[in-house]
């Protein structure tokens, strides 16, 4: 048997790797345009919702989204609603190889990881679009976030 030929059996090197990035949904509202350009006087108050789903799409290919809802308020005047913007931003990766214990953790904190810069620029760029200063979220620990879902599923599971 070939060296490839010999590679190609049970012991294949896992693959990762994104394949395609798109927006499923994505919405941007300025309910009080134009008067909140005019009244950004102070600190915005920042309202940020994030949900991670995940599911599989058939052999070896898997779709992971990001939905984010983020709520801008200006504090200073009335607490106006500067906008509301929300995204569904999603993409299909090829997960080959990967040992089953190890799926989930991928699913949930690598996918994310690689997409997420994309989303940020995506919502960054509609802010300004929209009238405003680039809103930039703060990165996301992931693996924090994997980490903390486990250990409360593991609480409840002892209640």
């Amino acid at each position: 048997m070939t060296e490839q030929g010999e590679r190609s059996g049970a012991g294949e090197s896992p693959v990762f790797r994104m394949q395609k990035m798109y927006i499923k949904d994505f919405s941007f509202e300025n309910p009080n345009a134009p008067e909140v350009y005019r009244l950004q006087n102070s600190e915005p108050k920042v309202e940020v919702n994030l949900k991670l789903h995940h599911k599989k799409l058939g052999d070896d290919h898997f779709e992971v989204s990001l939905q984010i809802t983020a709520k801008i308020v200006d504090n200073g005047n009335g607490d106006k609603t500067m906008f509301i913007m929300e995204i569904d931003h999603a993409a299909v990766y090829l997960l080959k190889n990967i040992p089953e214990e190890h799926l989930e953790m991928v699913l949930s904190v690598d996918c994310p990881t690689l997409l997420f810069p994309f989303t940020r620029q995506i919502v960054s760029q509609m802010s300004v679009d929209g009238g405003f200063i680039p809103f930039l979220m703060e990165p996301i620990n992931f693996m924090g976030l994997y980490q903390n879902s486990k250990q409360q599923k593991a609480a409840q599971q002892e209640n």
